[in-house]
């Protein structure tokens, strides 16, 4: 029975006024109104029908008439004008898989270059029957374009159809080998035809000898078999006249220098006469070189006696690895053809030169001592890499060298051989805490590198402070041999060294952190001196990538094009550089990170500004021609020792150059390119690394100007980044695994693609489906911080959106980032108002953090899409793209959801739309809409991500969802356990919640459940395909949880592990019936709202402070009236204290209040009366219904009033009397009794004396659990997920209530990371709301030496010379010791004018300095700023408070020490510590943490 199936996607009428764009002789945009006319009527619709039955139902783009052919699939993803045009296509029905085709439009299909062949096509006609693809772009936009794909298509009277399920098609050809089929448009029937049954040559090839390249010196014949343009050009350019014949022309008596036979379409054993006279020439003893390109390779087989074959699966894209057999060397290929050489029938003399990687088919010939050789793949490329081009060079050497030259003579050997680097133990050094810059991704690269040195049996030691991370486990199959828990330094690095006398060294896996620490290892000549080796790229080379002049230097050489730049050492040297080079300038950092002291610099005080906040961190800067505007590129490439080099991933920033790639939109692959840019900017990244000498992964980003082929590099990456996270995720392909391998010295061709289990990792990846990337910052955190980005980074997380439209995909991505958004619509994040005097030019103009909101606004505006490209630079496709979605915004509002049509709901869910956008549109509920979808039986796809677009089976579960396809790529019988994971790093939400997601689904796996895993953060470990078996790469919302839980009918959910996002789920899934494992989602709903909770509290007597929910102002200062200042507000369900406010007087009350109620719409507020001078202590637990089985108490070195993820954290206890700890555990038992916890929870407690308050409770996971689990050495998680799914356990070994586990020889402290040089602007003082981005620990035999190596591992400068010191009145008593003790550790000290008089006044000397908004008027006192400056003051304490008439002093001072790179403390209880730590700490230890347990601190191994 013939199978229907059919795809709703019509094309929308065009608004009149839409422009395309074509380009004028200056580069400048103009518009016409082509491509617009036959656009303007409904699509029609036809079939596509296979010669099985199936019927696939399309909309037709190209001429409306059927035909008939032999259907094939092409995974290339660029230059379907190049593909089209090649005559190997003729009578072929091509579908690409690539599903987003027509983007740049088809350029000028007349123009013809200086030989007379057409500039920008393969031939002269489309030579394809017929185009399938799943999403074509109406509107496009490339300067070279005069005209859209369909026009083309139309005027060569091809049919085209869109809205196939193109991935599944691909499938049917891949397992029937041969698919004959037609496209098929009602009344106009039409027979199916084998086009290989024709002589196809004949039909391709030129009817009389042409000559190209007259009186060039060297005659080549080159027979027509269907020649491509660009093999003619490769010839003449390298001095051959060709001359072109017909295919059955008898060349055997002719005179040449060379005979060339060229590609073509069919069967090759019907070209018989070809066949014989070829056969001909190498009978004779003839000396002239032949050279067969893929047909040619076929027919020289035959003319030798050899046999052909119809492939089963035939190579058709730009991603064919090959190998060459003389010297091992591999190289990536463009392939088009479906008949291939059977290797073993090449009779004696004969012998294979190219194999494919992947199939082992034939890839070319030589003779052994005759100077004939052929290649099967496309040495022109076009569309496709050029890497083997050289085989032109080969031949025409030979051509030139004369007679008697062999293959063997002429063919270039490798430079280099790669054998196994001999080392047994290999020290990887992570990149510490998380910060603004360097975040999860070095998690994820660091855990690979473990897993790839295990496999290859290597021990493996880990060092790396952040306690939080996946690979700082100390146990599991997947884990390092030993970790260490201690600043990257070079002096800690060398005691590790010291002790573990490892013989190798991996600096690429953790970031800027280790980089720069490597480099200084070298320098001083410890690595020298203890034999330990730099594996992957060497010393040098890092250093050739990070020194800027050195960089530009290297590049010169070859000839590469960057912008024209000085690195400078001083202000001064900048200045006069910029005055070089003209404004505006763009200024980087040496050796810094995510654009750390960078920025564009219109004008000389800017320069100066930027200059010297730059020179603080760093000794080099460069100062560079800017190209803000141009087009930001990036490639991944990866190169072994052996020299084989691949570009897994090309990426394009959707923002022009002048953000930072980190702040930037980015989709994968590139969405604007042609073929030309693409091969060039691809040619030019592996030059580069090559020169270079990069071994494993780089990143390399370009400038590409928008209307040239004009090209600058920005710079490279000699290590694993953000953007390789990014790539890996995007493609499948695991990067800093691969990379890893490679530092072994395994070449790339030994290593397998662990997706497919058969190929090569040795390969390009193919993408049929894209990816959109976008940063989530949170800059409303952070008092004084402006919402602008540029290129210095500023974002904490990103998400990765898997789609396949642009559509799909880019609202996806931006409802991940954070639940209050529905897609691209103009309105704010968090239901925030517009200002009433926005400025929308001035929004739009510059970039910022909600830019990309404004576009929608001015987009629905009917701002012209003109206007919108002038201002932002970002390319008119994108914007077309966001048009659509708007206009299909407004078609839903004037719909009626009753007359709505399935097709238009289809429509909208094809392009992005969520059930709740929709339901807003509409008038309805989420929940009505989701009813009205379903009851039109529209349900998402789910598809694989196979890293070669469906052309070879994939093993591995990587999944995703989308409404653009018509079947599913797998079987739901897994019944397995749902785990949610964290969604984007955030403030308050970072990589200790990915540890807990992992930890959860590692317990599940090791216990023999199946685990369903959903997340869409790229940095993280729980988003490795190999952690689960089955990964859902997809948003975190109800609708999508739905959806795979329906499908997956997962026997249940984890959503206690990941986090606050998943957390707020709970309810909703529950009410929806999905089974929540755990704790009861009513109860979770009890504990989240703050009012329900602090009643229970009072129900159980437990003590908490005075409190009230409130509605309004007045409730609210009633309350203050009765308690008095400071209160506290807190709203519910959210994480991190968001909007959570010690308020003071009535006017903070009023600001705070409305802040609080935003982000609460749904929950009360509460506000408490706030306790001053109390210690807060976290008790970290698990629960088995109701009883307490698990836990931890660690305490705040802090007073109350920091928030706890900002808070330094000491475990165990060390101030907390033993009356306070048993109040402490009482109240744990009742609250866990009171809601039934079965799981992780965590409650955090006010403790004065022996006085214990609960502040609040939450019953998920909190970010203090791997740090609790790794200090004692139990997992949390794993407990707690047995607990959930019923499993048993032993009790025994657990910390209990009554018998915890206290470690009695050694504490633990847990330290911030903060990002505040980022963060330019910002008051870097800590408050109730969260500000942190990253956390370390580390352990010692006391508190002291565990709190200065965490201060360490921070990136805490310890002073050296001076202290500034300015403290309000209420800490002056207590700050007096401390103050004595900084003099007797030997600082001297300066204070701000009132300071300086009472520690003169109480016998400690000091210096006062003048406030710095008065010293114009102090001249006499010292300014802050030249102290800094000279270096005499090196630490700032400032402990200011709210009351105090030099507020904006006091900012300024803190914004200076951070500015100027020194070190920074604004609490009192740290500076004590911080005292007394130098103090007593002596000489700082480097023991792991797995020492202290064993042996304890004083014990001597």
């Amino acid at each position: 029975m013939t199978r229907i199936l059919s795809v709703f996607k019509t094309t929308k009428t065009l608004k009149e006024g839409l422009g395309f764009c074509s380009k004028t002789a200056q580069h400048r945009w103009t518009f016409s109104r082509a491509g617009t006319r036959f656009l303007s009527v409904k699509a029609q619709t036809a079939n596509l029908v296979l010669e099985d039955g199936t019927k696939l139902k399309g909309y037709s783009f190209g001429h409306p008439a059927s035909a008939a052919g032999e259907v094939v699939f092409n995974t290339g993803m660029v230059g379907y004008t190049d593909s089209l045009t090649d005559p190997s296509c003729r009578g072929q029905i091509l579908t690409l898989t690539y599903p987003i085709i027509g983007n740049g439009g088809v350029p000028d299909t007349k123009a013809v270059d200086e030989m007379g062949l057409n500039k920008f096509l393969e031939s002269e006609h489309i030579q394809a029957s017929g185009l399938v693809v799943l999403d074509y772009s109406k509107h496009y936009s490339h300067w070279t374009a005069t005209k859209s794909l369909a026009e083309w298509l139309q005027e060569e009277k091809i049919p085209a159809l869109y809205g196939i399920d193109t991935r599944m098609l691909a499938k049917i050809i891949r397992d029937k080998g041969t698919v004959l089929g037609k496209i098929e448009f009602e009344g106009q029937p039409v027979e199916l035809i084998d086009p290989n049954m024709r002589n196809l040559i004949e039909e391709v090839s030129t009817k009389e000898p042409k000559v190209y390249g007259k009186g060039n010196p060297s005659k080549i014949v080159a027979v027509d078999c269907g020649v491509k343009n660009n093999m003619i050009r490769q010839l003449v350019k390298r001095g051959a006249e060709v001359n072109l014949i017909p295919w059955n022309y008898d060349f055997s008596k002719m005179e040449y220098d060379g005979l060339f036979i060229t590609s073509g379409p069919g069967n090759p054993e019907l070209a018989q006469p070809l066949i014989q006279n070829l056969r001909k020439v190498f009978k004779s003893d003839r000396k002239e070189p032949v050279f067969g390109v893929s047909k040619g390779n076929e027919i020289a087989v035959l003319a030798a006696g050899g046999k052909t074959y119809k492939m089963p699966m035939a190579n058709r894209g730009q991603n064919q690895p090959v190998v060459n057999l003389m010297y091992g060397q591999a190289f990536i290929t463009a392939q088009n053809h479906s008949y291939g050489v059977d290797a073993s029938s090449l009779p004696a003399g004969w012998k294979p030169l190219f194999v494919n990687l992947n199939d082992q088919t034939n890839e070319g010939i030589m003779h052994e001592t005759k100077p004939i050789f052929t290649a099967q793949f496309h040495p022109e490329g076009n569309s496709g890499p050029a890497d083997t081009e050289f085989l032109f060079d080969v031949f025409m050497s030979m051509v030139k060298k004369g007679k008697g030259t062999t293959v063997a003579s002429v063919m270039p050997k490798p430079t280099l051989e790669s054998s196994r680097v001999d080392v047994s133990k290999v020290l990887i050094l992570g990149s510490g805490g998380l910060s603004i810059g360097q975040a999860g991704e070095f998690d994820y690269s660091g855990s690979q590198a473990v897993k790839a040195m295990k496999e290859e049996n290597v021990k493996t030691v880990l060092m790396n402070p952040n306690i939080a991370s996946v690979q700082t486990n100390e146990v599991g199959i997947k884990q390092a041999d030993t970790v260490y828990f201690l600043p990257i330094t070079p002096q800690f690095v060398t005691e590790v060294i010291k002790a573990e006398r490892p013989d190798g060294l991996i600096l690429g896996m953790g970031g800027q952190t280790a980089l720069n620490c490597g480099v200084e290892l070298s320098k001083r000549g410890v690595l020298k001196e203890y034999g330990v080796k730099v594996l992957g790229t060497s010393v040098e080379a890092i250093m050739a990538t990070e020194d800027r002049q050195l960089f530009s230097d290297k590049l010169t050489e070859i000839q590469e094009r960057i912008a024209p730049s000085f690195a400078v050492e001083s202000v001064n040297d900048a200045l006069q550089a910029a005055d070089k080079i003209g404004y505006p300038v763009m200024i980087r950092s040496a050796y810094a990170l995510g654009g750390l002291g960078s920025g564009l610099c219109p004008d000389k005080e800017k320069l100066i500004d930027l200059a010297t906040k730059a020179f603080a961190m760093t000794n080099q800067i460069l100062v560079e021609r800017s190209v803000v505007g141009w087009k930001e590129i990036e490639y991944e490439v990866v190169r072994d020792a052996a020299d084989n080099c691949v570009t897994v991933c090309n990426m394009e920033n959707i923002d022009a150059m002048g953000v930072h790639t980190g702040d930037s939109i980015v989709v994968a692959p590139c969405q604007t390119l042609s073929n030309e840019e693409a091969q060039m900017l691809r040619s030019c990244s592996i030059k580069v690394v090559r020169h270079l000498g990069i071994v494993g992964e780089c990143n390399i980003q370009f400038a590409l100007h928008p209307t040239s082929l004009e090209y600058v590099i920005i710079e490279v990456n000699a290590r694993l980044s953000r953007s390789s996270a990014l790539a890996s995720k995007a493609t499948g392909y695991p990067l800093a695994f691969i990379a890893a391998k490679i530092a072994l010295g395994i070449p790339l061709p030994q290593i397998k693609n662990v997706v497919s289990g058969k190929t090569t990792a040795c390969f390009e990846p193919s993408l049929d489906y894209m990816v959109t990337k976008i940063p989530r910052w949170d800059l409303d955190r952070f008092q004084g911080t402006s919402s602008l980005i540029g290129s210095s980074m500023k974002s904490v997380g990103e998400v990765m959106a898997i789609g396949r439209t642009f559509e799909e995909s880019f609202q996806k991505a931006l409802r991940m980032c954070h639940p209050s958004i529905d897609g691209f619509t103009a309105r704010l994040p968090l239901n925030k108002e517009w200002p009433a005097d926005l400025n929308l030019q001035k929004e739009m103009a510059e970039p910022s953090s909600t830019r990309i909101y404004s576009m929608a606004k001015a987009l629905s505006d009917k701002v012209p899409i003109d206007d919108i490209y002038k201002l932002t630079a970002i390319d008119k496709w994108f914007l077309y793209k966001m048009q659509g979605i708007l206009d299909m915004e407004k078609e839903l509002k004037e719909s009626k959801s009753e007359s709505l049509s399935a097709e238009t709901i289809s429509r909208a869910k094809q392009i992005g739309f969520s059930d709740r956008q929709i339901g807003k549109c509409l008038g309805l509920t989420e929940t009505q809409t989701r009813e009205l979808r379903l009851k039109n039986n529209i349900k998402p796809w789910v598809k694989q991500i196979d890293t070669l677009a469906a052309e070879y089976p994939a093993v591995t579960n990587y999944l995703y969802l989308t409404y653009n396809g018509q079947e599913h790529d797998i079987t739901f019988d897994d019944q397995g356990t749902m785990v949610l994971g964290c969604g984007p790093y955030h403030i308050g939400s970072s990589v200790e919640f990915d540890w807990c997601a992992v930890s959860s689904i590692r317990t599940l796996r090791n216990l023999g459940k199946k685990t369903v895993v959903v997340n869409c953060n790229p940095e993280t470990v729980s988003t490795d395909f190999d952690e689960c078996d089955k990964l859902y790469f997809e948003e975190l919302s109800l609708e999508r949880i739905m959806d795979i839980s329906q499908q997956e009918q997962c026997d249940g959910c984890i959503i206690s592990v990941g986090g606050q996002i998943p957390n707020n789920l709970a309810v909703p899934l529950h009410k929806n019936g999905v089974k929540i494992m755990g704790t009861n989602p009513l109860q979770i709903d009890r504990a989240e709202d703050r009012s329900i909770f602090s009643a229970v509290l009072d129900e159980l007597n437990v003590a908490q402070a005075p409190w009230k929910a409130v509605n309004s102002m007045e409730d609210a200062l009633e309350f203050t009236k009765s308690v008095g200042y400071p209160c506290l507000l807190r709203p519910s369900y959210v994480l991190s204290g968001s909007a959570m406010n010690v308020v003071h007087g009535e006017e903070e009350l009023k600001t705070f209040l409305e802040d609080a109620t935003r982000v609460s719409q749904e929950h009360p507020v509460v506000i408490t009366r706030f306790i001053q001078g109390a210690r807060e202590v976290e008790m970290d637990a698990v629960a088995k219904e109701g009883r307490v089985i698990c836990h931890a108490i660690s305490e705040h070195v802090e007073d109350a009033g920091v928030h706890s993820g900002d808070a330094t954290l000491m475990l165990p206890t060390q101030t907390i009397s033993q009356g306070a700890l048993e109040k402490v555990k009482i109240a744990t038992k009742k609250i866990a009794n009171a809601f039934s916890i079965s799981g992780p929870f965590n409650v955090q407690f006010l403790v004065r004396g022996n006085d214990v308050l609960v502040i609040e409770c939450n019953l998920r996971a909190s970010r203090s659990f791997p740090f609790a689990s790794k200090t004692l050495g139990v997992d949390f998680i794993d407990v707690a997920t047995k607990v959930m799914i019923g499993e048993k356990i032993d009790e025994t070994q657990l910390p209990t209530l009554e018998s915890p586990i206290v470690p009695a020889d050694y504490v633990g402290i847990k330290a911030p990371m903060f990002s505040w040089p980022r963060l330019r602007g910002a008051d870097p003082v800590l408050r109730c709301e969260m500000a942190s981005t990253g956390e370390v620990a580390c352990f010692g035999e006391n508190i002291y030496t565990a709190f200065l190596k965490a201060m360490l591992s921070t990136g805490f400068k310890p002073p050296q010379k001076g202290v500034l010191v300015g403290i309000q009145h209420s800490f002056r008593p207590q700050f007096l010791g401390t103050a004595q003790q900084f003099l007797e550790d030997g600082y001297k000290l300066y204070a701000t004018d009132a300071t300086a008089a009472w520690l003169n006044a109480n016998d400690v000397p000091a210096t006062p300095v003048a406030w710095p908004t008065q010293e114009a008027q102090n001249p006499n006192l010292a300014s802050i700023n030249k102290l800094i400056k000279d270096g005499k003051i090196d630490m700032v304490i400032n402990l200011p408070n709210n009351n105090t008439k030099f507020i904006q002093d006091n900012y300024i001072i803190r914004r200076t020490a951070v500015d100027s790179g020194i070190a920074l403390i604004t609490n009192f209880q740290v500076a004590k510590l911080f005292a007394e730590a130098i103090k007593y700490s002596g000489n700082l230890d480097a023991k792991s943490l797995f020492h202290y347990r064993q042996f304890g601190a004083g014990k001597v191994v």
